[in-house]
C-alpha cells in the first residue's frame, strides 16, 4: 500500500487540473491511499474523486487577511496537526509555491516537487526531497500528470486523460443539497460571471449569443457570485425570450446544473474547466490571456472542449457557433432518433 499526500490548494481551474494526475496514479499504483490538501472554498472537487481517500482543508487566504487573530492560529495548529497525524509514502507539492511547500513541509514523508527550472516559484523546490524536471511549455493538466507519475515511478503516456468525474451526479449522496429550482429540460449555461472587469465579454453579446440559443430551442441559465454579477444576470435575461437567473448556488449544486447543461460558454473562470471535467461541451473564452497552457481540454467523454481567443481574433458570436454547430447538430440528431 502506498499513502500520498498531494498539495495542490487552489485556484478552482488549479484544483481541476490535477484530477487527471489522480486517475492515473489510481489506476497505475494498486492500494494507493490517496489524501488532498486544498483551500477550503474547493474542498469540494477533490472529495468528487473516487481515489481521495480524505481532503484536508486549509485556509491559508483567510489567515493572510487575520494574521493576529487567536482563530487564525488555532485554525494553523489544528491543520499542522491534522497534516502531522500519519506517515506518507510521498507528499507532492504540484502547486509549486512557497506557501504550498511550507504546508508540505508539516506533512510526515518525503517531498516531492519541481525542480528550480520547472516550479513557479524557485525557492520553493529547496523543500522537497525529490526535484522533477517538467516542461515549462507544456499545459497544467500535463505538468500535473507528468510530475505525480515521476513522484510515484509509473509511466502514465498511455493512459487516457481522465477527470475520474464521470457519474458524479448519479452517486447516491456525493451532491448535496439538491439545486432548489426546477431546471429546462434544455439549456446553455453562460459563465459570464468572472471577479476581472477586463475577462468579461459584455452584456449585448451574451445577449445577442442568447437570442441563437433560444432559437434552438434552447433556454439560459444564467449563475453569478457576487451582486455586480447577479445585476449582469439580471441584464442578460432581460434581453431574452427564455432565459433563468439561478440562486447563488454551492460548487456540488453548480455540478449538478453543469451536468446537464446541452452546452456551456464561459470567461475564464473556474466553472467553464469544471464544464469540460464533467464532460460538457464547453467554449472557453480568453479575452486576456492565451488559452495554451491553461485552456480547456476534453477527457475521455470526447465532448467538446473549445478556446477561443480574443489575441486569435475570434471571439464572436459566429465563431462560438462554428464550433458548437457540429455538435448541436449530433445532438439533435440524437434527440430525433430517441424520439423515434
Amino acid at each position: 500500500m502506498t499513502k500520498v499526500l498531494i498539495v495542490k490548494t487552489s485556484s478552482m481551474g488549479d484544483v481541476i487540473h490535477m484530477l487527471p494526475a489522480v486517475t492515473d496514479a489510481h489506476r497505475a499504483c494498486p492500494g494507493l491511499v490517496l489524501d488532498w490538501v486544498v483551500e477550503e472554498p474547493f474542498a469540494a472537487i477533490p472529495a468528487w474523486h473516487p481515489a481521495v481517500r480524505q481532503v484536508i482543508p486549509v485556509a491559508i487566504r483567510r489567515w493572510r487577511k487575520r494574521p493576529l487573530q487567536k482563530d487564525t492560529w488555532r485554525e494553523i495548529a489544528q491543520a499542522h496537526a491534522r497534516l502531522c497525524e500519519e506517515y506518507y509514502d510521498w507528499v507532492v507539492d504540484s502547486q509549486g509555491l512557497l506557501k504550498s511547500a511550507w504546508l508540505a513541509s508539516w506533512a510526515r514523508g518525503l517531498k516531492a516537487g519541481y525542480d528550480q527550472s520547472s516550479v513557479r516559484e524557485p525557492l520553493a523546490s529547496l523543500f522537497y526531497d525529490h526535484r522533477i524536471s517538467v516542461a515549462r511549455d507544456a499545459h497544467a493538466i500535463a505538468r500535473n500528470r507528468h510530475l505525480l507519475a515521476q513522484a510515484l515511478g509509473y509511466d502514465n503516456t498511455t493512459l487516457p486523460l481522465d477527470y475520474g468525474l464521470g457519474g458524479l451526479v448519479s452517486r447516491a449522496g456525493r451532491l448535496t443539497p439538491v439545486v432548489p429550482v426546477v431546471l429546462p429540460t434544455r439549456y446553455t449555461l453562460f459563465l459570464h460571471a468572472t471577479s476581472r472587469r477586463d475577462k468579461e465579454w459584455g452584456i449585448q453579446r451574451w445577449i445577442a449569443l442568447g437570442h441563437r440559443m433560444n432559437a434552438l430551442g434552447m433556454h439560459v441559465l444564467l449563475p453569478w457570485g457576487s451582486e455586480r454579477e447577479h445585476a449582469n444576470a439580471e441584464a442578460i435575461a432581460a434581453g431574452l425570450d427564455h432565459a433563468l437567473v439561478l440562486p447563488r448556488l454551492g460548487l456540488n449544486q453548480m455540478a449538478q446544473v453543469l451536468s446537464g447543461a446541452q452546452t456551456v460558454i464561459g470567461v475564464d473562470t473556474g466553472l467553464v474547466h469544471l464544464a469540460a471535467a464533467l464532460g460538457r461541451p464547453t467554449v472557453a473564452l480568453y479575452l486576456t490571456t492565451a488559452p495554451g497552457l491553461t485552456g480547456v481540454l476534453a477527457g475521455e467523454s470526447g465532448a467538446l472542449a473549445c478556446n477561443l481567443s480574443l489575441q486569435q481574433g475570434d471571439l464572436t458570436e459566429d465563431s462560438i457557433m462554428l464550433r458548437l454547430h457540429p455538435w448541436l447538430t449530433k445532438q439533435a440528431a440524437t434527440a430525433g432518433d430517441s424520439a423515434a
